[in-house]
């Protein structure tokens, strides 16, 4: 309880119904709420007995009211002020309270710090009689702007759980005796279980609808709805028991929605016919005495509150003795880890068995309220079998899907086609998943398999769509291989060869593979039940796949395009026709081999410096030929004319479809002569070389004087045989030493690496031959 200071307490109605205007005026003038003008608001609360709501301070640090304001009262930029109104009628079934809470008007730059103050819990009004309960909360209803009604989590869907019967009376003497204000109802519901909010607050905005609806009204408000006379709001606050941190988490966001609340977009920033604060106490007062006089505010009858509270405790008993019943728990433990055929029969055989009980012992209460409770009771134990009987259905549903998902591999392994395994499979899992969800239904329920089937029908159908995509990404990755294997290597040979048609042989393959390839794709995704669309656009990817294979290994080849024309020169500089090494004996004509080369090396670089699966009707060959080929003869022609090369683009090529722009291919061809003249200075080397070492003979002239000066010399061997003997010896040992010295390539080398050769293999080679001619003439002849 707070000092004096900052809180005090008022008796406003007495156990007797008096209303005590002096006190109220009295907490009025300590508090100042006459200053106050229309910045105040009036914050009731009601809710079953033992929720938490009444409870004292230190007895419950769960009481909303003191956890609501925070500490036992309001904090912030305001000046707030509690009222609360008591009861705990008989039976106990709900208590109400209500405080006021004021908001200090706005200073001209903005909300001014005030003191703040709280009024506590004032007194508990224990009586027997629930006409002073429906007043007292009539009451509250209709000077409130915010009425919190507290009830537990457990009791949603209940008749009395969120004072329902009251709250039907309520609404149709407000309907009668006041004009609509826009009460707000803020449901508070306590002790939340894992069931979402999303799903608890249709069933109370429901149940609160159907009282609204139930009531009658005058004539004035039968069409009125609901909205006129009452906003409804729902929260949820978790046990203070189990999550007291996050309760005190959910109770500060709850204390926050009052802060402004009757600003605009408040909790009551839209309530209407608000009394001045300074006429407060006079309109509670008169509110009060009209309630009061109502006659329409009738009791129920006796015996039929006898029989709710009975039937209620017959249910309450049965439902834990179902609880508790060892074959239901035994039962709930095993169909959490298997599944029970029987799991129906069982259940139903059970729930019989306590609902007849149920009927002997409230068979003599009253008819209706015994009924209601009966379903109430129905609907519990349903409830708590409910899990159990989903958990069945899951064992049916898992276990039908492992049987397909085995069936159907089965098929498909043994080369059954796609879309028949598939609906065979599907067939059969369904027509046993019917058979055995017929041994799980429970005949007091209404519930049947078909949320489960069609669970298990969208998971059938979610695996036969992955495995046909599975099948289908491995079939396209096969097919992507065949036609990546029938379009590389081909299409790198063409570009080697770099001939004038090269690219009209690459777009007649490409168009060949491709064909062969899609017809061969379409046909395998025949038996996989495709729609139409969807398999051209496999098809268009796999032609597509075959153009990026063409246009990626030219790519390739373009990136090392400097090479190919090294290695291509070569080879056909270095070689004949045959593919033979050439030998540069000095009757080849270099220039124009190294001519021939050149052309070739340039018809290569042509070839890739655009990507032409179309026929652009391009020129770039012979753009290439005249300008790179015979620059001179170019330049006599075109002197006036602008070099053809100096540009970024090929004509009519695409920009996306150029590899080498042609001032890329003149920069190359430059590069490309440098690294070639060596190869060429080389052979010309060679071949002077070669005629060097090779012309033994004189000079013409030289043979003509060597006749004519030797002509006595010629005559003087003809008229003496003896002479012609000895040269023909001398001829015959030098023709042995020339073939045994190897003269004639000892000299290709140079003369004097020749001569130096030859002076250290001479006498060697002399002897050599005088020792064979020595054995040859020593040798017996062989006998005749």
């Amino acid at each position: 309880m707070e000092s004096a200071a900052s809180c005090c307490s008022t008796h406003l109605i007495d156990g007797d119904g008096t209303f005590n205007a002096a006190g109220l005026e009295k907490f009025m003038k300590e508090v100042k709420l006459s200053e106050c003008g229309l910045s105040y608001a009036i914050v009731s609360i009601m809710g079953p007995q033992s929720s938490g709501m009444l409870k004292e301070k230190h007895t419950s640090k769960s009481s909303v009211p003191y956890q609501l304001p925070g500490n036992g009262c309001f904090q912030g930029k305001a000046c707030i002020y509690s009222l609360h109104l008591l009861l705990w009628f008989y039976l106990k079934y709900s208590d109400c309270g209500s405080f006021i809470s004021g908001l200090k008007p706005p200073k001209v730059f903005g909300w001014q710090d005030a003191p703040v103050s709280n009024l506590a819990l004032l007194s508990w009004i224990l009586r027997d009689d629930t006409a002073f309960e429906k007043q007292s909360a009539l009451f509250a209803l209709a000077v409130s702007d915010i009425v919190l009604i507290n009830m537990w989590c457990h009791d949603i869907g209940r008749e009395h759980a969120a004072n329902k019967p009251l709250l039907k009376t309520v609404f149709q003497v407000m309907t009668r005796l006041f004009s609509p204000r826009k009460t707000t109802l803020i449901f508070v519901i306590r002790d939340k279980t894992r069931t979402p909010l999303e799903n608890l607050e249709p069933v109370l905005r429901e149940d609160i609808q159907k009282i609204w609806d139930s009531v009658p009204k005058p004539e004035v408000h039968k069409e009125t709805p609901l909205k006129t006379f009452f906003n409804i709001e729902v929260v949820a606050l978790s046990s203070f028991e189990e999550k007291e941190e996050l309760f005190k988490e959910q109770v500060g966001n709850l204390r926050k929605r009052f802060y402004q609340s009757i600003a605009p977009g408040g909790l009551a920033g839209d309530r209407q016919g608000v009394v001045p604060a300074s006429g407060f106490s006079f309109s509670a007062e008169q509110i009060w005495k009209i309630i009061k006089e109502n006659r329409d505010l009738d009791l129920p009858a006796h015996k039929v509150m006898v029989a709710t509270v009975r039937c209620e405790e017959i249910a309450t008993e049965k439902h834990s003795a179902f609880a508790e019943n060892k074959e239901w728990c035994e039962l709930e433990n095993t169909v959490k880890t298997q599944f029970e055929p029987h799991f129906g029969n069982k259940i139903s055989s059970l729930l019989d068995i306590y609902l007849a009980g149920y009927d002997n012992e409230a068979g003599f209460f009253d008819e209706g309220v015994r009924n209601c409770k009966r379903k109430q009771l129905e609907e519990k134990l349903l409830q708590l079998v409910e899990p159990a009987y989903q958990s069945t259905m899951h064992h049916v549903r898992s276990e039908t899907l492992e049987k397909f998902i085995k069936a159907f591999e089965d098929a498909l392994n043994k080369g059954q086609g796609f879309k028949v395994a598939a609906h065979d499979c599907t067939i059969s899992s369904m027509k046993s998943f019917d058979e055995q969800s017929k041994g799980v239904i429970i005949k007091q329920a209404d519930w049947d398999s078909s949320k489960a089937r069609v669970k298990l029908s969208h998971d059938i159908d979610s695996h036969i769509a992955d495995v046909k995509t599975a099948k289908i990404s491995d079939l396209t990755a096969l097919y992507e291989s065949k036609v990546k294997t029938t379009l590389y290597g081909p299409v790198e040979a063409l570009l080697e060869g770099a001939a004038d048609d090269t690219w009209h042989a690459i777009r007649k393959l490409l168009r060949n593979e491709s064909e062969t390839a899609m017809f061969e794709f379409s046909d395998a995704l025949s038996g996989l039940e495709m729609e139409e669309s969807a398999k051209k656009n496999l098809l268009s990817r796999l032609e597509n796949y075959a153009v990026e294979v063409v246009e990626g290994k030219t790519k390739e080849e373009a990136a090392k395009v400097l090479n190919r024309m090294k290695e291509r020169f070569t080879t056909i500089f270095n070689h004949d026709n045959d593919l033979m090494p050439r030998v540069w004996t000095g009757k080849e004509d270099i220039r124009a081999i190294n001519k021939t080369a050149r052309t070739s090396s340039l018809k290569l670089l042509s070839v890739l410096a655009a990507i032409r699966l179309e026929d652009y009707g391009d020129k770039i060959q012979g753009i290439l030929l005249v300008a790179l080929a015979d620059p001179a003869q170019a330049s006599d022609k075109n002197s006036n004319v602008q070099d053809p090369l100096a540009t970024c683009k090929w004509e009519k090529i695409p920009a996306d479809k150029t590899l080498i722009t042609p001032v890329q291919c003149k920069s190359l061809w430059t590069q490309f002569q440098k690294e070639t003249e060596y190869a060429v200075s080389q052979a010309i080397s060679a071949q002077k070389a070669n005629k060097q070492n090779n012309n033994w003979m004189p000079p013409p002239w030289a043979i003509l004087a060597l006749f004519v000066l030797g002509f006595n010399e010629f005559i003087t061997l003809l008229r003496n045989p003896l002479y012609l003997i000895l040269i023909f010896i001398t001829f015959l040992l030098i023709k042995a030493l020339w073939v045994q010295l190897d003269i004639a390539s000892e000299f290709q080398h140079g003369v004097f690496h020749g001569f130096l050769s030859l002076s250290t293999k001479l006498i060697p080679t002399i002897l050599n031959l005088i020792r064979k001619l020595s054995d040859a003439g020593q040798r017996q002849p062989p006998p005749r």
